[in-house]
Order: structure tokens, then C-alpha cells, then sequence
């Protein structure tokens, strides 16, 4: 039997990381993925999926840390479905993606999305690193090491090139 899923999209929210009771660390991601094609009528359809990710231990820390909202990511993983009762004492039922690998895609200085481009704007006589309270990363930190190499687009409707692509 195999259960693997990798999928490629952006943050729709920052991350938010929690503990549990033994203080392990546990990210929530939001990531949205994202397809467009042409129908039969010939009419451009764009489809966007929204896929609940939770991230666990030292990982589910440095995505909190390292990501935003809009942070484009590869996640590899398995579904995983809970169960729960709501309110009225209902079963209710959500299916995630249990991830065992997070790669954060984007590239070193990349967008405006990083909160650093922003603060920096904002507050030119502080370090673009430095948060609120003086300390470097605001609880967010500048990725480090990552090549500057173009990764292409997020999304297939990105690419007017890739509107021919045969799947």
C-alpha cells in the first residue's frame, strides 16, 4: 500500500505553530495549489484546491519561522483523516496532509512578500531582520543559502508557455 502526496503551492496565511501538552511543536499550514485549462467551450477555467498541512517537531519550528503568507513550498507527505464531534455532537471529519518533508522554494531576496522588504521600508533606521521588540527576526527570519537559480512558475496559469501542456 502506498499513501504519498507532494504537492506545490503557496502560504494563503502565515503559519501557526502550537504545542502540544508533552511540548512537541506543531505547524499548520494553509497551502493552495492551483490548475487552469480550457474547457470544451474553449473558456479558460482556473481552479484553485486548498490543502491543510501539519508539520511536526524541529521542521513545524522552522516553518514557522522561515515562512509567510505567499511563501511558495513544496510539501511531501500522506493523508491522514480525523475524526471530532462538533457542537451539536456530529461527526465531523477533516482530511490533512501529515508532512514529512517542507522544502520553502522560493528564492534568497525573493518578492516583496518577505516581511523584512517591508519593515526595512518602513523603519529605514532598523535592520530589515530586526522585529518590533529590536530582536533579529521578529519571530521571522531572512532565508539564508538559497540559490538564485530560477525555479519557474508556481502555478501552470503562471506560464502562458505551459497552456499547451498535454495533462
Amino acid at each position: 500500500m502506498l499513501n504519498k502526496v507532494t504537492i506545490i503551492g503557496r502560504l494563503g496565511r502565515d503559519p501557526e505553530l502550537r504545542y502540544t501538552q508533552s511540548g512537541s511543536p506543531v505547524a499548520s499550514l494553509n497551502v493552495a495549489t492551483d490548475e487552469s485549462y480550457t474547457d470544451r467551450d474553449g473558456n479558460r477555467v482556473e481552479r484553485t484546491e486548498w490543502h491543510r498541512v501539519s508539520v511536526f517537531q524541529r521542521q513545524a519550528e522552522s516553518c514557522a519561522n522561515y515562512l509567510v503568507k505567499g511563501s511558495l513550498v513544496c510539501v511531501e507527505g500522506s493523508l491522514t483523516t480525523r475524526k471530532w464531534q462538533d457542537q451539536n455532537g456530529q461527526d465531523k471529519y477533516t482530511t490533512e496532509i501529515r508532512a514529512q518533508r517542507v522544502l520553502f522554494l522560493d528564492r534568497k531576496g525573493d518578492s516583496a512578500r518577505s516581511r523584512g522588504a517591508d519593515e526595512e521600508h518602513e523603519n529605514p533606521g532598523r535592520p530589515a531582520s530586526a522585529g518590533q521588540d529590536g530582536r533579529a527576526g521578529g519571530g521571522r527570519q531572512a532565508r539564508q543559502d538559497t540559490p538564485d537559480e530560477a525555479l519557474g512558475p508556481a502555478f501552470p496559469s503562471e506560464a502562458a508557455s505551459m497552456d499547451e501542456v498535454p495533462f
